[in-house]
């Protein structure tokens, strides 16, 4: 299973860029951040928002892991 709150956390990572800069961008509080970190699901509206913020398709994942569930059958 997807646990999109920890992608999210290591792309931000990954690119380098800090937890303050991120809560910035999303016009929210650092503690909302680590919520969103710790979360295994999150609504499509808000993973879109951060998709564009930090340049990377989220959504790649999800397609990714159905397409490999289908190709299992």
């Amino acid at each position: 299973m997807i646990h999109v709150g920890r992608l999210i956390e290591i792309e931000l990572h990954r690119q380098g860029l800090s937890v303050t800069w991120f809560a910035e961008q999303l016009c929210c509080a650092r503690t909302n951040v680590y919520k969103i970190f710790g979360k295994s699901s999150i609504d499509t509206e808000l993973l879109l928002r951060i998709s564009d913020i930090l340049q990377y398709d989220f959504f790649q994942c999800y397609s990714a892991c159905l397409k490999n569930k289908k190709e299992m059958m």
